[in-house]
Order: C-alpha cells, then sequence, then structure tokens
C-alpha cells in the first residue's frame, strides 16, 4: 500500500518550485519511463501495476493498484507506471560548435508546445534546444509527457539567448511575418533556428539578431498564424529535405 506521504510528495511535484527543490521530475507511462531508464537517467522512486512489473522485471518498483496510481498520475488515464526522476544538472557554459544546427526557443509557454517541439527535435536529429528563462518549464509533467520519450535523448538548456545569439558567427533564422519565403531561400546545415512565442513571436531584442528572416506561406486565406510547434515541424523539415 502507498502511503499519504509518498503521494503528497510525487503531487507536489507538479510544481516548478518543489521539483526545483527536489531536483526531481515526474514521468508517466511504459515508453515514457522506459526511455528514460534506458537513456540512464536514475528513477528514485517507481510505482507500477503487478502487469508491468512482471513484464519488465523491475524489482526496485513499488507495486500498486490501478487505483493507487490514480491517486499519484497527473494524467487522465494513468498508464500502469509512474517514476520519479533526478532531474540532470545542466553542463556549465552553453557552447555552440559552428557546425551543429540548433534550435532556440524565445518565450515558448505551453507545455505542450514545449514538449511537441522537443519530439520533433528528437525527430529531425537535432541534438540540443536552447530555450530562453521564461521559455516553460521543461519538467513539467505536461511537458514530459508531451515529449512522448525524446526527452531522454534530447538537451535542453536553458540560458540567455541574447547573449548566445550575440556571441556566434552562424547564421541566425527566424520564421518572421516579413520573412522571405522559406521554400525559395538558400538553408545552410549549420545554425540556429529561433522560434518565438505562441501570441508575440520572437522578442524584439532577438528579432534583430536574426540573419536569415523566414515566412512560412499560406496558400489561401486563412488564420493569421501557425501553431509553433506546426512552424518549428514546417521548418525544420524543409531543412532536413535540402540535405537529402
Amino acid at each position: 500500500m502507498i502511503s499519504k506521504n509518498n503521494i503528497k510528495f510525487v503531487r507536489q511535484l507538479e510544481q516548478k518550485k518543489y521539483r526545483r527543490k527536489e531536483g526531481l521530475f515526474v514521468a508517466e507511462g511504459p515508453k515514457v519511463v522506459g526511455d528514460l531508464i534506458a537513456a540512464g537517467f536514475k528513477p528514485r522512486m517507481l510505482f507500477a501495476v503487478s502487469e508491468w512489473i512482471k513484464q519488465k522485471q523491475v524489482s526496485t518498483a513499488q507495486e500498486v493498484t490501478e487505483e493507487e496510481l490514480r491517486k499519484l498520475s497527473f494524467l487522465q488515464h494513468p498508464q500502469q507506471v509512474l517514476g520519479v526522476f533526478e532531474i540532470p544538472i545542466q553542463s556549465p557554459g552553453s557552447s555552440l560548435h559552428d557546425n551543429d544546427f540548433y534550435l532556440a526557443l524565445d518565450g515558448v509557454q505551453d507545455p505542450g508546445n514545449l514538449g511537441t517541439i522537443i519530439r520533433l527535435a528528437d525527430w529531425f536529429g537535432i541534438q540540443t534546444i536552447f530555450c530562453s528563462e521564461d521559455t516553460a518549464d521543461v519538467w513539467n509533467p505536461k511537458v514530459i509527457q508531451a515529449t512522448m520519450g525524446s526527452i531522454a535523448r534530447i538537451h535542453v538548456i536553458y540560458t540567455n539567448l541574447k547573449e548566445l545569439i550575440g556571441h556566434t558567427k552562424m547564421p541566425i533564422y527566424g520564421t518572421l511575418l516579413d520573412g522571405q519565403d522559406i521554400y525559395a531561400q538558400e538553408l545552410t546545415s549549420n545554425g540556429i533556428i529561433v522560434m518565438g512565442n505562441e501570441g508575440n513571436g520572437i522578442s524584439p531584442e532577438i528579432r534583430k539578431l536574426i540573419t536569415h528572416k523566414l515566412l512560412i506561406p499560406k496558400f489561401q486565406e486563412g488564420p493569421e498564424s501557425l501553431n509553433v510547434a506546426i512552424a518549428t515541424a514546417i521548418t525544420c523539415s524543409e531543412f532536413k529535405r535540402r540535405l537529402r
């Protein structure tokens, strides 16, 4: 039987202040938990139903009932296992390598968007995402869930984007309404793609640092803008398509 203290402890980790205090985050479901463990993330606690424990043969997991898992879970429909993991220590310094390709998120607020963008980076082989300090917390349970396990493979680094971008000579791409058609522009195999806030786009101070303004054209009258995760997918896809 799971204790009330354990339930309270896990539920507190929904809040950023407790995640920071404890250095822990919550992940749920066989896919996400499995990918994290395979990548070397250290589980401080594992709670799982008997079916998962028998299948995975994980002796360190505490067996719980479906009802107990619901009390722990942040999901509407809990998925067999919930893990409490140690937040990895961010490497000092946010160095850029001139031959690499990066994403930079400027004030992306929605946890679902952030999680989807991390998943997209994993799909397109982009290993590092730099985030402004006001971007949503990557260790939010909603973000972790939206990554569908990709958080295990992608480095997410919070930093001062203005300083980071301002000290590199790499091409800096950004999708802007006054940009040039992405399908007609020359694109490089290295650089940084900056994606902005859901409502306001790229901030003025970062916009000044964009060296290549891109536009995703629309083909008929309709919505004024694209969801930031969808725009990220289109942009990354076009860059990677050119390399094939």
